[in-house]
C-alpha cells in the first residue's frame, strides 16, 4: 500500500541530506536563499501584528486575539520551505544533522549558521523598514502601539514599560533563553512533518499546527524577532540596539540552537540513524 508519508528513518535520511546539499550551496546560493528566508518570516510576523493589534483594538479578549496571531504567523515558514529558502532556525536541525549522520562537515555547519543568520536579518529589516515602516502602513493606529508593545516585552531585558496604558514586565535574559528552546523544538518539529508528506497539503498542515503552537505560546524565534523588534525601534520605541541583540537577539539565538540540535536533531539521529530503528507512522 503506498503511502503519502515517510517513515521517521526516511524523514531522518532525507533531513540529513538536505544538510549535505545546503553545506554544499555556494555563498551567493547560501545569500540570497537567506535573504528570502528572512523576507518571507517577516511578511508572516507583519501579518501576524495586523491580525492582533486590529483585534484587540475591536475589544476581542487577549486569549483570542493571541490565537489569531499564531494562527496566521504560519505562512512565513510555509513559504520557506515550500517556496525554498535558507532559515537559520530550520538550519539547526537540518545541517546538525547532516554533520552527525557524516553527509556534511562541522565546518560547513558554521558557515552555514553564520551566513543564513546575518542575511535573515537583512532580509528581515528589508520588510520591517521599506514595506512595514516606510510604506506606512505599520505606521498607523492601532497598528504601530501594538508593534511598539511587542518589541518592547522583547527587548527591554525584564524592564517594565507602560503598554495600552498598563504596567507591563519585558522578558528577562532567561525567559528569553528558555522560551526560545521550547521555539525551535518546535519549529524544528514543522520542518522534520514538511519533509514527511509528500505533497504540498501534507506539508502545509505538518507546518501550521507547531508554528501555531509556538507563537500562541508566546515562546521566541530569533528571525521573527529580527523583524519584530527592528520594526519598534523603526517607529520610535524606546528601545536600543544594543538592547535589541544583548537582551533578546542573543539568548534567543542560543536557545533556538539548543531546542532544534539537541531536542530534534540529536535524539533523532542517535535513534533513527545510529541506531537504524525504523517505526511505523503512529505505531509504537
Amino acid at each position: 500500500m503506498n503511502s503519502s508519508c515517510k517513515s521517521p528513518k526516511q524523514v531522518a535520511a532525507a533531513v540529513a541530506t538536505t544538510g549535505e546539499a545546503k553545506g554544499n550551496a555556494t555563498i551567493s546560493e547560501a545569500v540570497l536563499l537567506s535573504f528570502l528566508a528572512g523576507a518571507y518570516i517577516a511578511f508572516g510576523g507583519m501579518l501576524a501584528e495586523v491580525a492582533n493589534a486590529g483585534m484587540i483594538a475591536a475589544g476581542y479578549p487577549v486569549g483570542l486575539s493571541k490565537l489569531v496571531f499564531g494562527a496566521v504567523f504560519p505562512v512565513g515558514l510555509i513559504m520557506v520551505i515550500i517556496a525554498g529558502s535558507d532559515l537559520f532556525t530550520g538550519n539547526c536541525l537540518y545541517m546538525t544533522l547532516g554533520v552527525l549522520s557524516g553527509r556534511t562537515t562541522a565546518g560547513k555547519l558554521g558557515r552555514n549558521w553564520v551566513i543564513s543568520w546575518i542575511f535573515n536579518f537583512v532580509g528581515a529589516l528589508f520588510v520591517a523598514y521599506v514595506l512595514a515602516y516606510a510604506t506606512g502602513i505599520m505606521t498607523a493606529a492601532p497598528f504601530k502601539a501594538g508593534a511598539i508593545t511587542v518589541a518592547s516585552t522583547k527587548a527591554l531585558g525584564g524592564a517594565t514599560f507602560m503598554a495600552a496604558e498598563k504596567a507591563t514586565t519585558s522578558l528577562t535574559w532567561t525567559q528569553a533563553l528558555l522560551r526560545s528552546i521550547g521555539c525551535n523544538w518546535l519549529v524544528c518539529v514543522a520542518c522534520w512533518l514538511a519533509v514527511a508528506s509528500d505533497d504540498v497539503v501534507g506539508k502545509v498542515f505538518g507546518i501550521w499546527f507547531p508554528i501555531m503552537t509556538f507563537v500562541t505560546l508566546g515562546f521566541e524565534h530569533s528571525v521573527a524577532n529580527m523583524f519584530f523588534i527592528p520594526l519598534g525601534i523603526f517607529l520610535g520605541g524606546d528601545i536600543t540596539w544594543t538592547q535589541a541583540f544583548v537582551n533578546n537577539l542573543i539568548p534567543v539565538t542560543i536557545g533556538n540552537i539548543i531546542g532544534g540540535a539537541i531536542f530534534v536533531a540529536m535524539i533523532y539521529y542517535f535513534v533513527y540513524i545510529r541506531h537504524g530503528n525504523d517505526y511505523l507512522v503512529g505505531i509504537m
